[in-house]
């Protein structure tokens, strides 16, 4: 195999397939990145059997050569290696050659490196998912699906489950939610594609965190495909897969509470920066534990105390506040992160009780499951 390719587009894949790569992968060719070279250009493929991503260079673009290939064949190279090395080559071109016993030479400029490769036969297939069910969707909706819910999956793997993002796609409606048990994040959104079947799935959150990183807003949108227990998200010269999580997710809707006692609606950026404040003494406590209490004329007093390092308190102006007097504690940054997914618009925040799961949605939602946030209060003494 012997080929040459310009850096710049090289680099791009090589940090794109890099994210589906593990150092603590249990099959050791998965540390290394695949090349391949056909009549119609390059594929670099990472994997770390959960997450695969296969990045795709063109020989030409738009009446650009990006790839001269002399021979065809495939190479299987150390990630780590091979990816210092071709962020630090001096020239705007790079010609690879693989000889015998995989040796292959990495040259650009006056710059030249051997690495020893693998056999590409021995690396892993990648799913097939091409007969599943298509769906198109915005990738700046995509975007903020991920950014308001993979926040709340859990971190711990005592229930698998919940460390992924339950997906359920119903009557055109997708409808997203994360729980760690202490809090929820929920997105729904109607789809522009007619789906007929219903679908029931939970995407791992790390796999949505990493595809998140590497979506461009400055493309229109991105075609999703369902089969096999797998998910893939496909692009124009990218293909990422991810398995998908096995179990049943816990029914979340019973958790949304159907009555409210009081209701403050209150703007999320001045709420979120008080939060913020209180933090800054409620971080010595285990749970970050910030307290809420109402006062009059609609203001809300925001305080945390950590008995060896001192107290805080701030009066916040709200909108509006209806309904019982409060006193509630919570977990300071579970409200930040769900006060983030509200891009500082006014919300409506309500409350059943003191020990009663507590909701935020914005103000005047036409649908009331567009976004919303659940949060458990802390019980303090």
């Amino acid at each position: 195999m012997k080929f040459v390719i310009q850096r710049d587009r090289l680099v791009q894949a090589v940090t794109e397939v890099t994210r589906a790569i593990s150092s603590r992968t249990t099959i050791p060719i998965l540390t290394g990145i695949k090349i391949t070279v056909n009549d119609e250009g390059v594929t670099l493929t990472g994997s770390d059997s959960d997450i695969s991503i296969e990045a795709f260079i063109p020989l030409i673009e738009n009446d650009e050569v990006l790839v001269e290939v002399e021979t065809f064949g495939g190479i299987v190279l150390q990630a780590r290696y091979f990816g210092d090395i071709v962020r630090r080559l001096p020239d705007e071109n790079v010609e690879i050659e693989v000889t015998t016993n995989y040796q292959t030479n990495i040259r650009s400029g006056q710059a030249s490196f051997n690495l020893i490769g693998l056999d590409p036969a021995e690396y892993p297939k990648l799913p097939e998912v091409s007969a599943g069910k298509s769906i198109q969707i915005p990738i700046s909706v995509l975007k903020n699906i991920i950014r308001q819910t993979v926040f709340a999956v859990s971190a711990i793997e005592v229930r698998p489950v919940l460390t992924g993002v339950n997906w359920i796609i119903k009557n055109n409606v997708l409808t997203a939610v994360a729980t760690d048990s202490h809090r929820l994040a929920l997105r729904e959104i109607p789809l522009a594609t007619e789906i007929d079947e219903e679908y029931n799935i939970v995407i791992p959150g790390k796999s949505l965190s990493e595809l998140n990183k590497i979506l461009d807003e400055g493309t229109d949108s991105i075609e999703m495909v369902l089969a096999n227990n797998q998910i893939l998200f496909k692009l124009k010269d990218l293909l990422f897969y991810s398995r998908l999580l096995e179990g049943s997710y816990p029914d979340t809707s019973r958790l949304i509470p159907t009555e409210t006692k009081s209701d403050l609606v209150i703007n999320a950026k001045s709420f979120l920066q008080a939060i913020d404040r209180a933090s800054l003494l409620a971080r010595e406590n285990r749970n970050n534990v910030i307290k809420l209490m109402t006062l009059e004329n609609g203001q809300v007093e925001v305080s945390s105390n950590s008995p060896e390092v001192g107290n805080v308190s701030e009066k916040v102006f709200s909108q509006s506040f209806t309904g019982e007097e409060l006193k509630i504690s919570f977990n300071g940054k579970y409200m930040m992160d769900a006060l983030r997914a509200f891009d500082g618009a006014d919300i409506q925040i309500s409350f059943s009780g003191t020990m009663r799961p507590f909701v935020l949605r914005p103000k005047d939602a036409e649908n009331p499951n567009e976004i919303l946030q659940l949060i458990t209060p802390v019980r303090t003494y």
